[in-house]
This record gives C-alpha cells, structure tokens and sequence, in this order.
C-alpha cells in the first residue's frame, strides 16, 4: 500500500479535527474485514500498518502441527522450522500471508469503512464539543422553518427551535441572526440533535450574566427566575456585600443593561427585585410594582396572605393573574393577594396597623 494513504489520513484528521489513531483502528478493521471476505480467511488475523514504509502486512496465527487438517489455522513443523528452528510442535506463530494484489481489493473494501468511521468520528467530535455547550447561549442564523420547527445553524450543526420553546410575540425570518438557550444535547444514529429555546427561562439568566459583568464575577447572584417568554418576566438578585446594590448593577445606567436584553428579547418586560432570606421581605419585592400593606406568613404551607390597598388589587393580581403566578414561582411561596377592605372584613388587618398609602401617580415602573 502506498504512503498515499497515511497522507489521506493525516489531512482527514487534521481536517476533520478528529485522531489520526481512531482512523488508523478503522482502516485495520477495514482491512482485516476485506482480506476475510476476498481470501476466505479465519478469523485469526491481523493487519499491519507501517506508516515510515507506507507498507501494510497481513499476519495469520497457526498452530505448529505434524500433519496439516487446516491450511487456514495450521503449519507444518517443517515450515515452522525454516521460519525459526526453535519453533515445536503445538507453538503458535505469526505468518505473513499478505497477498500479491491485496492493496488494491483492500482499498477498495476499506474506502466505505473508513468513510463511515470517519463520520462517526467527526459526529462524535460534534456532540462532544456542543455538549459542553448544553444550558448555555448560542449565537446562530435562521436557515428555514416550516410548521414545527425553525431550524437554526450553529456553526457546525443545524438546532431545532419547537414550537412550544418559541416566543409568541416573536416572528422567525431565514438569515435572522439569534440568540438561543441550549436546553438539550443528543447523540443519536443520525448525528448531534441539539434542541433549543427561546422560551426557557435558562435563557434570561444568560443574558444578565453576559450583559452584566458584576453578575459573571459572582459580586451579584442570581437568585430566582419566573418568566412567561415574550411578555413578562421577574429576576430575583442578591449581592453578598451589603455596599453593592444587585437590583442597580442589574440595571444600568439609565437602564442600558436591562434594556439591552430587553431590546434582545423583543420587549419583553422584566422586573428585577433584590432577594431576601425573609418571605415578608422577599414576597413583598416580587409583587413589585405593586404595593404592598402587610403579608402575612404560614409556613407549614409555604404560603403567604398579601394585603395590598385597594386601589392596588388589580396592579399586584396582574393582568390574568400573571404579577402574582410568576412572583409565586420566584419566591416558591403560594401568594394569595386580598384587598385591605376585604382584608378588614375578614378581621386580618384591624385599625391599628398604620399604613402611609403612597400616591397612586407614583407606582409607574419603568420596566412595567
């Protein structure tokens, strides 16, 4: 065999980024399998390769006998012996049985062989490299779409964007450049599946740790995500030193930061509202903008009464409810929200709580 083949080896792993020893395995395979098929061999054979000479041998095991039953299996001990006169009877030696034309058979056997390792090679390199990238952002470009999927190309493979990871609010257009959360990363019969989100609140998270700096260099936590993709989505923060405010860092100045993502999630609403270890506190800031009067705690249920003025109900309830479902899922505590008449009425709030209504003109927020 010519050195033309090691070179077609060392360009296909350099190229294909996959190791050159992988492809040296499957082209033995390949070879061992032709010269069984062609010179109706047993199976008790090896290829070698030699990649200085270029040059490639086929060795059989035999077993040292006085009289051959099985040409394919077996040596005379005459034979044996003008190999190396210490061989015996019953030794197991190694003959080169390397036929004439066998080059040419074999490359032409091992040619689909090493085509289908070197694609399962290279899928393999894929999945390894996009599965590191499983609950991450990707940037990618439309491709097509059709009625279940969009299709988006991620540098080396093509992601399916579902129907149910979409945005509502959002239209999908071929060459459209897109920012895609990697909810899932699969190696399967036809290659790499990746699957992806726009949806996923995975995908809000990483837009804050990549648009706020104090977020990635772990000053800022985050906490908490609820999110209703495409409308409106709550972000609960944390900063360890109390001298760092988390919801400002997250904000920006003039609301640069928060309006970047906002812009990149086609506006989508966010509120961003500080954590707090205390439910009062924490259930408080998450009904944000909303005010609030009083919450009262259970916390055999996890769950929490919030009194809100009146004027207030409809601001923390939310339009269909969905202030007060995704401040639910922030925090984790079951929120019911009662008005302050309704709340009197039912004896959990008395004339003595005091309580300094705010002016209704000033509970505007600006990511409202």
């Amino acid at each position: 065999m010519s050195s033309q083949l090691f070179d077609a080896i060392d360009y296909l792993a350099k190229e294909k980024g996959i190791d050159k020893n992988i492809l040296l395995e499957a082209l033995e395979a390949a070879l061992i399998s032709a010269y069984k098929k062609n010179f109706k061999s047993a199976s008790n054979v090896r290829v070698e390769l030699n990649e200085e000479t270029g040059k490639m041998g086929v060795f059989s095991r035999k077993t040292v006998v006085e009289e051959i039953e099985d040409m394919q299996q077996e040596i005379s001990l005459e034979e044996a012996k003008e190999l190396d006169p210490n061989y015996e009877l019953e030794d197991v030696i190694e003959v080169e049985v390397t036929p004439k034309d066998f080059g040419r058979i074999a490359a032409q056997a091992a040619k689909q062989v090493v085509t289908q390792r070197v694609r399962e090679a290279e899928r393999g390199v894929i999945f390894s490299e996009y599965q590191d990238r499983e609950e991450d952002v990707m940037t990618g470009i439309i491709q097509r779409t059709d009625s279940r999927f969009v299709y988006v190309h991620l540098g080396k493979v093509e992601a399916k964007l579902a129907e149910a990871e979409q945005m509502p609010t959002e239209d999908y257009y071929v060459h459209d450049r897109l920012k895609v959360f990697v909810t899932k990363v699969e190696n399967t019969s036809k290659g790499p599946q990746i699957f992806i989100s726009r949806s996923h609140p995975g995908l809000l998270k990483r837009l804050f740790e990549m648009e706020v700096p104090e977020i990635y260099d772990g000053i800022v936590e985050i906490k908490s995500v609820s999110r209703e993709a495409g409308d409106r989505s709550k972000i609960s923060v944390h900063a360890p030193d109390p001298e760092i405010d988390p919801v400002g860092s997250c904000v920006g100045q003039k609301g640069q930061r928060v309006q970047a993502i906002v812009n990149e999630l086609k506006g989508e609403k966010i509120d961003i509202v500080e954590w707090s270890e205390d439910p009062v506190v924490y259930v408080t800031n998450a009904l944000s903008p909303s005010k609030v009067i009083e919450v009262l705690v259970n916390e055999e249920e996890k769950a929490t009464t919030v009194i809100v003025p009146d004027y207030q109900l409809s601001l923390a309830i939310g339009k269909r409810g969905q202030n007060a479902r995704l401040a639910a899922k922030l925090t984790g505590w079951k929120i019911d929200i009662k008005s302050e008449t309704d709340a009197r009425a039912e004896g959990l709030l008395t004339d003595a709580d005091d309580y300094d209504e705010d002016d209704p003109d000033s509970d505007d927020d600006l990511f409202q």
